[in-house]
């Protein structure tokens, strides 16, 4: 790496600087406390790079904008938090149904509604996997340092693009504030994913063919010669709706199956010291930092404790936790939350071990101190 790649960088801002790197040209959005300085750092450097910045009224709009920009052939994204994620959701709904790939921010902080507008929160965790009605794939992703929000936004836009999905990137107060050294990579460095365009003629394209070895249609930009139907109805494979229960259940099938057959490429997690110890601790995003932290403390103090931290939230790694689960004496899951993923565990665990949560969501983060102390508690 040269100095030039070396930066002080904030959380929000790595986020931008990687969606561009990713070839984000599209940004709409609504100012909202913690994600803001996406949206400012949007407006300043979009335009340098031949891309657009909208404010829109609401996140209504911001969403409704991004698909649009999405089906006109930009890589476009969003960022928001609590409230604004709430406001967005029939519009994720519409773009999970349609397939239109975008990514959308939400840097997390204290609720339910207005909340806690400055303080930390992990409590969008359901509401991310089940905030749209009715059953649709979700991709979503939750890194742990200014680093790594940096990568996994990258890693955002190009599973957007290779599975046509909404990818939702989760990022709490404490990571998209805080400002740590970076070394970006150089661009040659990236592997960047664009969407597969149709490599038929227009007359014979059909919008929802699927492609038999991977389920993901291909997709043409809006003014490239190919015309298609969008809807949020449910359709065949030409676009247009349909109440055929066949239709129905063919494309709903193919919608998650296009995820649940690809996990493996999908599901990113870190472990530490998972192998042979009794004690794991199973945390993500800056509880994450807490967690590794407590469990180095834990070592120093002779009590082996390991550290699993799913960096993909959604799909759930659910084969690798069943595995930790037949091994392990005791899951402690700390969350900045009431329970909402230990719930997950515990279902995934099934009663091979026992699953503790460690919950908090004053507005106060989780400290290695209070994992130490409950680690502690369970011996």
């Amino acid at each position: 790496m040269t100095n030039k790649n070396v930066r002080l960088m904030q959380g929000n801002e790595a986020c931008l600087e990687g969606a561009i790197a990713a070839g984000m040209r599209f940004f709409a959005g609504y100012p909202i406390t913690p994600s803001t300085e996406i949206a400012e750092g949007a407006s300043e450097k979009l335009p340098k790079v031949g891309g657009k910045f909208i404010q829109m009224e609401d996140e209504i709009g911001s969403m409704a904008a991004v698909i649009g920009a999405s089906l006109a052939g930009e890589k476009a994204m969003t960022a928001t938090s609590g409230p604004g994620m709430s406001l967005k959701q029939e519009n994720i709904g519409y773009a999970s149904l349609t397939e239109v790939p975008c990514v959308i921010v939400n840097v997390q902080r204290g609720g339910p509604s207005t909340g806690l507008p400055t303080s930390p929160a992990q409590g969008d965790i359901m509401q991310t996997r089940w905030g749209a009605h009715g059953d649709h794939p979700v991709i979503a992703l939750y890194p742990a340092s200014v680093s790594e929000i940096y990568t996994v936004t990258v890693t955002a836009f190009n599973l957007a693009e290779k599975y046509r999905v909404p990818v939702i990137l989760l990022l709490d107060e404490v990571i998209g504030h805080m400002r740590e050294r970076v070394e970006l990579p150089d661009k040659e460095e990236l592997q960047i994913i664009d969407r597969a365009k149709p490599t038929v003629r227009p007359e014979e394209y059909l919008p929802y063919k699927a492609d038999p070895n991977g389920g993901i249609p291909e997709m043409p930009a809006f003014g490239e010669g190919y015309r298609y139907h969008v809807t949020g109805l449910i359709h065949g494979e030409s676009g247009f709706p349909s109440n055929n229960p066949e239709v129905t259940a063919k494309l709903l099938d193919r919608l998650m199956k296009k995820i649940e057959n690809n996990i493996d490429d999908i599901i990113r997690y870190q472990e530490e010291g998972t192998k042979d110890c009794e004690i794991i601790l199973l945390a993500y995003g800056s509880t994450a930092r807490s967690a590794k932290s407590a469990a180095d403390m834990a070592r120093e103090q002779g009590i082996q404790v390991g550290l699993f931290r799913p960096i993909t939230i959604w799909p759930f790694p659910e084969k690798r936790i069943k595995e930790i689960a037949q091994k392990a004496k005791t899951i402690i899951v700390p969350e900045m939350n009431l329970g909402q993923y230990r719930l997950v565990v515990e279902r995934v665990a099934a009663g091979k071990c026992r699953i503790v949560g460690l919950n908090r969501a004053d507005g106060e983060i989780i400290t290695p101190e209070d994992i130490l102390d409950k680690i502690k508690g369970e011996l």
